[in-house]
């Protein structure tokens, strides 16, 4: 009997001492509380959130689609945070260490909160904005992004103890030593903000930069801007070649201009000449084709006599701005030249030389 005795007493002495000095009941406890929480958080993230997915998916408003989405991560970490705090309150424990986890676990709670909310209001934002490109908008939300992990991340470890001034004071060194070895990157970053700034472009033009790029943008990144070119080929192109260069953006054209020098030959006579120019005029004039606005004019010209040829400048533009239409216009336009000149009984020129021989 004292043996048994003796093995009551001590069960009952290590229940009660229990886990560090916590009684196992109230380690029970505390369990119990939280797997109830998580319980919750499961019933809470099938019946609500999966509900409002579904609802919001519906509506044509892109805010609560992005504020639902976002949020859902910090929606389920709450019942963690909550049913952490309530569990220890259970034990009874000094509270330092579980104090410290607790307010780590608020922090990251609030701080993820703010870093995903500003996804929601930058929708907004890029909706009503007009002095800021999308590109420098999603620019700045990634800024502002990694600020908040870097102020949630510095709040926790001075939570523990850790000082961050040296931290930060080491980072500065190592900045400095960096911005001296990395002078073409923030050369780059500051060309790519200036270009977002100035809206010389956006994702979906078609630049043109003589001697280094033509095609169409496909991203603006902080260091370079991805170009994809006409052969299909992905050009990357670092951000100061866009600062230090003029960029035609042909997207931005209102009107695609034909210029072009017409050389008919020199026996061409005067009569054949004024009609020619006419009738290329009335053809013009009269085409759908071409574009008869103010800001534009159109020119049939004589504009020297060459070498082997009169020439003829005529300048006119046509209504698309689309690249293959505009090539389909000049091919329609060429055909009708030709068939004016030939109607005419003239001819184009062709470089010719004449050479004299001379006899002894």
């Amino acid at each position: 009997m004292n043996v048994l005795e003796n093995f009551k007493d001590l069960f009952i002495d290590v229940w009660k001492e229990g886990v560090s000095g916590v009684n196992i009941s109230e380690i029970l406890i505390a369990l119990t509380i939280f797997i109830f929480f998580l319980f919750l958080r499961g019933i809470f993230s099938k019946f609500v959130i999966k509900r409002l997915e579904k609802y919001v998916s519906k509506t044509t408003n892109k805010f609560d689609n992005s504020l639902v989405f976002s949020m859902e991560g910090p929606a389920k970490f709450f019942p963690i945070v909550l049913g952490f705090f309530v569990s220890t309150s259970y034990l009874s424990v000094e509270h330092g260490a579980i104090e410290l986890i607790n307010r780590s676990l608020i922090t990251i709670l609030i701080f993820w909160t703010f870093h995903q909310i500003i996804s929601p209001f930058s929708v907004v934002i890029k909706s009503v904005g007009s002095l800021l490109s999308k590109d420098l908008i999603n620019w700045i939300i990634k800024a502002i992004k990694i600020l908040i992990l870097i102020l949630g991340a510095a709040a926790v470890l001075e939570l523990w103890g850790i000082k961050i001034g040296p931290i930060i004071a080491g980072l500065g060194l190592f900045g400095v030593a960096v911005a001296l070895g990395a002078q073409d990157l923030f050369k780059n970053l500051i060309s790519g903000i200036l270009v977002l700034v100035e809206r010389r472009f956006q994702v979906g033009d078609w630049i043109f930069v003589e001697g280094v790029i033509e095609g169409t943008v496909e991203s603006i990144g902080f260091r370079s801007t991805v170009v994809r070119r006409f052969d299909k080929s992905l050009a990357t192109i670092p951000n100061f070649q866009f600062a230090e260069n003029a960029v035609i953006n042909n997207s931005q054209t209102t009107n695609r201009r034909i210029n072009w020098v017409i050389g008919l030959e020199y026996r061409t006579s005067s009569d054949q000449l004024t009609k020619i120019k006419k009738e290329i005029e009335n053809y013009i004039e009269n085409s759908e084709l071409f574009s008869k606005t103010g800001d534009t004019f159109l020119s049939v010209k004589i504009e020297q006599f060459a070498a082997s040829s009169i020439d003829i400048r005529l300048i006119c533009f046509t209504k698309t701005k689309h690249y293959l239409e505009w090539m389909e216009v000049k091919d329609t336009l060429a055909i009708e030249i030709k068939t004016i000149v030939e109607k005419n009984k003239a001819s184009f020129a062709f470089p010719s030389t004449s050479i004299y021989v001379e006899k002894n």
